[in-house]
């Protein structure tokens, strides 16, 4: 199998999250061999946490980059803020989120931040395929 790549830039906007989790399913129904369903369904979650994520604390833009390599999808997320995600407790009570950085480390292979040259920085998470 040979690594496939898509990316896509977006600004903020009220249906930035369900382009990326269209995007990436769209992605994924290109690859062959097909990707399980579980593990497809867990990429769309984690873009979405990702890209929402982005959009709420990285500064209201960000490039979505999914790529696949044998036995692993890697979703990538830039984003102009330096701010490294930071882990929460989840907010039982009043629902102000505190879930997504815990639940991407749980299901990701291996996740990664890295600041980019350019500024902002970039959040890897490799998922099985």
């Amino acid at each position: 199998m040979t690594t496939t790549s898509t990316e896509r830039t977006a600004l903020q906007s009220l249906s930035a999250v369900a382009e990326a989790r269209q995007a990436a399913r769209t992605f994924l129904d290109t690859l062959v061999p097909a990707v399980d369903p579980e593990h497809a369904d867990t990429v769309v979650l984690v873009v979405s946490e990702l890209v929402t994520n982005a959009l709420r604390h990285g500064g209201g833009t960000h490039t979505l980059r999914l790529a696949a390599h044998p036995g692993t999808i890697e979703v990538a997320v830039d984003d102009p803020s330096p701010q490294t995600p930071r882990m929460r407790t989840p907010d039982l009570v009043h629902g102000t989120g505190g879930f997504g950085c815990h639940m991407v480390n749980d299901l990701a292979r291996a996740t990664v931040v890295t600041p980019r040259p350019e500024g902002g920085k970039t959040i890897r998470a490799l998922l099985p395929r």
